[in-house]
């Protein structure tokens, strides 16, 4: 885990600290005048400061030379670039049909009663991101979640409570 991750906040509103913004352009640096630059930046953006700030965008657009549009569009497009700060745990539960024929609605039903929020969201304390997955790999297995990077196969609400518990909800 980079330092950035672990420091103090890289971002106040729209301002990037001087080692957010470093990284920023070091990434950026990286990748200057390769073909399909942009993700790759992108994404190391995301492996040093753990999100995608949007005082980042004028930063990449400027060192590729694209406009702010065109890296605001790409960072929007995929679901995997965070743009706000990754909440402490998060909750991944499998949407696929494997393991919707095996339990996975009535458990993503539990999942957003317990913390409050839809998928895409956070809990209310913000301690806790609920993501949709359309495939944990681990099919015969269903339902499957992932809990901060842990896979969990045949997942129940009794197993989520205990997930959930475990990480002092």
């Amino acid at each position: 885990m980079s330092a950035l991750r672990t420091g103090a906040p890289a971002v106040t509103g729209l301002e990037l600290d001087a080692a957010a913004r470093g990284a920023v352009v070091a990434a950026a640096e990286a990748q200057r005048g390769r073909a399909g630059a942009l993700l790759p930046v992108l994404q190391a953006v995301q492996a040093a400061l753990g999100w995608v700030p949007a005082a980042a965008v004028p930063l990449v657009a400027e060192a590729l030379n694209l406009s702010r549009a065109e890296v605001h569009g790409v960072l929007t497009f995929y679901h995997d670039f965070r743009r706000q700060p990754p909440a402490p745990h998060t909750l991944r539960l499998c949407r696929a049909e494997a393991c919707q024929a095996v339990g996975a609605a009535a458990l993503a039903a539990h999942a957003q009663q317990r913390l409050g929020c839809g998928f895409g969201g956070r809990s209310a304390d913000g301690r806790f991101a609920l993501e949709a997955v359309y495939c944990l790999g681990n099919c015969a297995c269903g339902p499957a979640l992932e809990f901060d990077g842990r896979l969990q196969s045949l997942a129940s609400p009794l197993t989520l409570d205990a997930l959930l518990a475990e990480a002092g909800s």
